[in-house]
């Protein structure tokens, strides 16, 4: 009878996975079926693999806000959109990309007196820069300008790509377990039989400091942290093992 072979590829609900928001992730199961006579039979090894990946916040949002009173709307627009226009100024001129930033206004009566705030929220993926510009803004401003603390998090993007490291780390680790455990039992290791992702996990860690461009030799109690990701996966692989011996037809 002649031997045929299939591969199923189903998507499976990933289980025990912690999320941030509305994100939903999925398991990938890849099972290969032979049809073959009951005498031929398939030996395997199934191992499991595990890793996990850490990596610092990817992103920052910092406020800056200005604001004045005056006798009339106009003296107070005028006083507000001058700062106003000089920040943004200065963020073009840093290289900030008019979609990484978000202008709102704001004007109100107070007595006899006309109130104008304004607020910038900046985002940014060079912390470096963050600090040039923060620096730039409140030496040029003053008092007139205040500049928020940073508030650092991961991009979605960034997220995504941390779990799908976990899971393929996780896969090697199995597949180097499964190579030394057949070479044990003097056997060479075929192809992959089965692939599932059983387990993923992952947990924040907001005690390291943030320590800019260069390392602090002690931390800063004053400094914000940066938030850390740390995300882990488990793996159940099947492969397939064949004699050493044995040639591939």
């Amino acid at each position: 009878m002649e031997n045929t072979s299939r591969v199923f590829a189903t998507i499976l609900p990933a289980s025990g996975r912690e999320f941030t928001g509305n994100e939903k992730e999925q398991g990938l199961e890849v099972r290969t079926v032979n049809r073959q006579t009951p005498g031929n039979r398939v030996r395997e090894v199934q191992v499991t693999g595990t890793a996990e990946v850490c990596c610092p916040a990817d992103r920052a949002s910092v406020r800056v806000s200005v604001g004045n009173s005056k006798e009339s709307v106009n003296e107070v627009t005028n006083s507000v959109s001058r700062r106003l226009e000089y920040i943004l100024q200065s963020l073009r001129q840093h290289g900030i990309c008019d979609k990484d930033t978000s202008v709102r206004r704001f004007l109100q009566r107070e007595a006899d007196l006309y109130r104008m705030d304004a607020e910038v929220v900046v985002t940014f993926s060079d912390f470096e820069k963050m600090e040039r510009v923060c620096s730039v803004l409140l030496e040029k401003l003053d008092k007139s300008v205040c500049v928020g603390t940073p508030q650092f998090y991961h991009s979605p993007g960034y997220l995504s790509q941390l779990r799908k490291r976990a899971c393929v780390s996780a896969v090697e680790n199995a597949q180097q377990k499964a190579s030394e455990v057949s070479q044990l039992l003097g056997q060479s290791l075929g192809p992959p039989l089965l692939v599932r992702e059983e387990e993923t996990r992952e947990w924040r860690n907001e005690d390291e400091e943030y320590e800019g461009r260069g390392q602090s030799a002690a931390p800063l109690s004053h400094l914000p942290r940066t938030p850390t990701i740390t995300a882990s996966s488990r793996v159940s692989v099947s492969f397939s093992l064949r004699d050493r011996g044995r040639k591939k037809l």
